[in-house]
């Protein structure tokens, strides 16, 4: 049962992969896709210059916005708070809130079961190799990325043109340098002779993001991802929840064994860091685990069962 549930996780995945990069001959032509379908953002991070990319990505979306203050002319000299208005009352809300209604139905279930990177992560990871959990205290950088990366400097660092740029794309993303940075240099030699040190920079961290997924679980989505974290918090508040019986668990440990991002299950469960992948819910042999919300029905054993197959695992 566990297999098979993996197996349709996996599947959703690389259709969604598929899906949202299904513009193939772009590969061959070194363009972009620029029909109608592009000024729709999906739930997760896919790079907007990747030539087979159909949609927009909602972090570029935002940082794109806010670094050009909605087209206003707003100068450095007519100082803080005329930017700030402009800012303010040009945030793409249309996108936020599509964010915020995806979070607030699902938490961060985009993210493990139909992000393109996430997915590119948890196949490195079966590599065989030693894995490792990591520091706790680095899963508070994404929140430190999304705010200053997509929103202040974008906002507040201006170019020589009295405008913003996108930050988090220009300087951190790997999910853009390998879905668009390294194809477009690949596909386009007058682009590849012109790379230079900040070419350079994203494809040594995407480098790094390669070696750690090896070792770590998804360790972009858990120490860097934006976009993780503002559906993080969503997760205690979304319509639909995973919970458990603590007193029904027989602490086996195959739950935190199998969590794609190294949670301790029974005690961390739907935290901001979970991905509801329902990996947990699939292999546990009690059924403690369960998805709770509109139309779900909870499946739980008995008592007798509880104890029958806590005496086998014991």
């Amino acid at each position: 049962m566990h297999r098979t549930w993996l197996n349709f996780r996996f599947w959703v995945q690389a259709v969604a992969t598929l899906l949202t990069n299904a513009y193939l001959k772009g590969f061959k032509a070194g363009t972009l896709y620029t029909g109608p379908l592009k000024h729709v953002c999906v739930p997760t991070l896919n790079c907007y210059s990747c030539p087979a990319a159909m949609y927009s990505c909602p972090i570029g979306a935002i940082q794109v916005t806010v670094a050009g203050a909605g087209g206003l002319d707003i100068t450095a000299t007519q100082g803080l708070w005329a930017r700030l208005v402009a800012i303010s009352t040009s945030l793409p809300m249309l996108t936020i809130g599509f964010l915020m209604l995806v979070g607030g139905v699902v938490g961060r279930a985009a993210c493990g079961w139909i992000c393109p990177f996430g997915w590119f992560q948890e196949l490195l990871n079966k590599i065989p190799s030693p894995k490792f959990n990591g520091p706790q205290f680095l899963k508070y950088l994404k929140y430190i990325v999304l705010i200053v990366f997509v929103f202040l400097l974008p906002a507040f660092w201006l170019d020589e043109f009295d405008g913003g740029e996108p930050s988090f794309c220009k300087y951190i993303c790997p999910a853009g340098t390998l879905e668009g940075g390294l194809p477009i240099a690949w596909l386009q030699p007058q682009i590849r002779s012109q790379l230079g040190w900040l070419f350079t920079w994203k494809a040594s961290l995407l480098a790094l993001i390669i070696v750690l997924s090896v070792f770590f679980r998804r360790p972009f989505c858990r120490w860097l991802c934006p976009l993780g974290a503002f559906y993080g918090p969503l997760n205690k508040v979304s319509l639909y929840k995973l919970e458990i019986d603590k007193e029904a668990c027989i602490e086996c440990g195959a739950c935190t064994k199998k969590c794609p991002v190294s949670l301790d299950v029974p005690r961390q469960l739907d935290n901001a860091e979970c991905l509801r992948c329902l990996e947990c819910k699939s292999i546990c042999p009690v059924k403690v685990i369960n998805l709770s919300g509109p139309g779900i029905k909870t499946e739980l054993l008995t008592p007798a069962q509880t104890a029958e197959i806590k005496e086998q695992t014991d």
